[in-house]
């Protein structure tokens, strides 16, 4: 018979602190309801006994379960009975945390954001981050109220998407620094699949997340670490102690990752779309244009440009912002303050999108820009003549009604759909798109075309009249499941995904889906608007082929074959073949070279704190031939003080125009010092290619000799 004295033996028992191995874990692998793998066990028991006191880097490839791994971790925190814990991690994920750890480790969660914060204090809770729940927010409202969390003792914090923080070492990265600053005591595990993409830097950025005094400060990190003769072996040691990578190779043996297949959807437009095309092209390159505002015709260009390859729809909504915006001006009325900002609102591209766009991550954002356009002195009879030009292209638009890219979707979900026939896979789909005026065309199209009462769209703010049916009914359903946050946004994306999942044939997403929320159960993915950037299209596709995905996958892309800037995804087109071999063939000596950073369009924040300063740069090409090519492009450079830069620096310093100001003498130190580096960068590109294949044949090629460079 169970006495007291077995009850409080147990208990203690249970709830006890310590242990090592297995035994430490076994706590919570007991309450998990999930099949559990080898290496998600193995990273949870690294955050247990990593020797770096303030944390871990769990840095396992996409779709490998670092949320699992943490689960793990916070589930034993909580049976230690230390339940002060924090998750941070981007908006559109935040209910999706909330439900793995409520399912699938019955841990108490609550979502705080502005709403459910008001809702606390107004029942009588002044320090709403004080609960007995493991509270989860956004990175925006964590740094708005980095004083309040700075305050709670936290038994441990996970940082979700901890890349968005790589650069909060730097001054000028706000939230980076709040967050810190917040945190900058308490024990804390980072997940992101990419620790590491452009530069060793982003590795050191991401330490100070966890411990500023890691590696030191930054300059001691480059010397040690970056710059000729780094000690890359130290550094690897270095991570050791608190980084933690599992490889997709590295687990087949006991996961089966599901295949690939791909198809192109090819469309030609009409005469008449092309025409419109091509005209509304021509007036976004006009220089002196009073519908795109000086400080941010380079970004507004971009996005109506992107625009201009979803939808007719698409198009005429934005040309008409432009136009109210023109006449607001003409009128001396008050303008929209940000052209680009409200473009951006409209189309819900989101802040990563925005980066892109921008091409450097700590670019001033559009509405922390000065507004001088009311200060221009405003030529009437040409604003007049923009105006009337803008009502003739949106007229244009709208007459053009079903364009031939949307018939071309019917086609293709047809195909799609076949193929998930063909593999016993469920008939579901989602369909990518970065406009929600195309979004919101393509529901109504497909409505009336075969598929009526089967779709559904997910935006970033999805208060469509059909989202909000499928939202009052969830909450009803789950009126008494404890399921609901209480916060509409978040819910409603739970509320959509579920409809997708168990109703739904058809989900039509902008870039907001693109991220953080699971779609496995979903076997085709179909992208209506090919991003810019590739690993956006990585992106979508890790939304449904990840682990637990039971079919293959398959990925349609659409095709304009009259826009050659869409071709050139193709490089075997003749165009791109003839363009990239012109450029390969290209002789280039040793020679000065001047780069006009003020001239650039956009303020690239690394570039401009090399203004006015002059070094040499040397790229070179690296082939690596074994079971598989791969070749590599490697900056090595450094100023006239000897300062080493960085190769992503490199990178940007290209995108800044450039003229070439004669041959120039190669010093011989200075030849030396670039051929070390060079042969540092070679040796440490041809290691990481070993961690993955055995005895390659490797053989150097220059690219690019020496540029001696200087900069205004």
């Amino acid at each position: 018979m169970t006495t007291p004295y077995h009850a409080k033996y147990f208990a203690h028992e249970l709830t006890r602190q310590g242990g090592d191995g297995i035994e430490r874990l076994s706590r919570s692998l007991f309450d998990a309801c999930v099949d559990l793998n080898p290496h998600q066990i193995e990273a949870a028991l690294f955050a247990l006994r990593s020797p770096v006191s303030k944390g871990v880097l769990l840095a396992d490839e996409v779709g490998l379960g670092k949320t699992i791994e943490a689960a793990l971790v916070l589930c034993q925190s909580w049976a230690e009975r230390r339940r002060r814990l924090l998750v941070v991690c981007p908006a559109s994920i935040r209910k999706q945390w909330a439900l793995e750890l409520e399912e699938k480790f019955h841990l108490p969660a609550l979502v705080l954001d502005a709403e459910t914060y008001n809702e606390t204090k107004t029942g009588g809770n002044i320090s709403p981050f004080s609960t007995d729940r493991i509270l989860i927010c956004s990175m925006h409202f964590a740094s708005s109220r980095s004083t309040e969390i700075r305050a709670i003792p936290w038994d441990l914090v996970v940082i979700d998407e901890a890349h968005k923080l790589r650069n909060a070492y730097r001054q000028s990265n706000r939230m980076g620094q709040n967050l810190r600053w917040a945190l900058e005591d308490r024990r804390k595990i980072l997940l992101t699949a990419t620790p590491l993409q452009n530069s060793l830097i982003e590795l050191y950025g991401l330490s100070t997340l966890i411990d500023d005094r890691i590696f030191g400060d930054l300059p001691s990190f480059r010397t040690q670490f970056v710059n000729t003769g780094g000690d890359l072996d130290g550094l690897r040691e270095r991570l050791k102690v608190f980084c933690k990578r599992t490889l997709r190779s590295q687990i087949l043996e006991y996961i089966q990752y599901t295949e690939r297949r791909l198809i192109t959807c090819p469309f030609q437009p009409t005469e008449q779309e092309q025409k419109l095309y091509e005209a509304v092209s021509d007036f976004l390159k006009r220089p002196d244009t009073y519908a795109l505002p000086y400080q941010q015709r380079h970004l507004t260009a971009l996005i109506v440009r992107k625009l201009l390859a979803s939808s007719s729809p698409a198009v005429a909504g934005t040309l008409e912002t432009i136009r109210d915006r023109l006449i607001a001006l003409r009128n001396h009325s008050k303008t929209e303050l940000n052209l680009a900002e409200r473009l951006i609102e409209d189309e819900d591209i989101e802040d990563d999108l925005l980066d892109e766009l921008l091409e450097d991550n700590e670019q001033e954002k559009p509405d922390e820009q000065p507004v001088q356009e009311q200060a221009v002195k405003i030529d009437k009879q040409k604003i007049d003549g923009e105006i009337e030009e803008l009502n003739h292209y949106i007229q244009w638009a709208r007459s053009i009604g079903v364009d031939t890219k949307s018939r071309a979707l019917l086609t293709a979900l047809e195909i799609g759909f076949e193929k998930m026939k063909e593999i016993g896979a469920a008939q579901r789909a989602v369909v990518f798109t970065e406009s929600r005026r195309t979004q919101r065309f393509l529901f109504d199209f497909l409505e009336v075309n075969g598929y009526a009462g089967r779709v559904a769209t997910f935006n970033g703010v999805n208060k469509e009249l059909h989202s909000t049916h499928i939202y009052q009914k969830w909450l009803e359903t789950n009126r008494t499941s404890g399921r609901a946050s209480g916060s509409r946004p978040i819910d409603v994306r739970t509320s959509i995904i579920e409809h997708f999942r168990d109703h739904a044939h058809i989900l039509i997403a902008t870039e907001a889906a693109a991220e953080g929320i699971n779609l496995q159960f979903c076997s085709l993915v179909v992208n209506y608007d090919l991003p810019w950037n590739p690993q956006r299209i990585e992106q979508r596709i890790g939304r449904c082929h990840r682990y637990g995905q039971k079919h293959d996958v398959v990925v349609i892309n659409f095709l304009n074959e009259r826009n050659e800037a869409d071709r050139r995804y193709r490089l075997s087109h003749p165009l791109g073949e003839y363009v990239t071999q012109t450029g390969m063939a290209i002789p280039a000596p040793i020679a000065r070279v001047h780069f006009d950073i003020t001239g650039h369009p956009t303020k690239i924040s690394v570039v401009e704190d090399l203004k006015g300063k002059s070094g040499w740069l040397f790229l070179q090409r690296l082939i690596i031939d074994s079971f598989e090519r791969e070749e590599y492009l490697l900056f090595s450079a450094f100023d006239d003080s000897r300062l080493a830069i960085d190769p992503e620096t490199c990178e940007k310093i290209f995108h800044c125009q450039g003229t070439v100001e004669g041959d120039v003498h190669l010093p011989l130190d200075t030849d030396a010092r670039l051929a070390a580096e060079a042969e540092r960068h070679v040796r440490a590109t041809i290691n990481k290619s070993l961690e993955v294949i055995a005895k390659p044949f490797v053989i150097p090629e220059c690219l690019y000799r020496e540029y001696g460079f200087s900069s205004c």
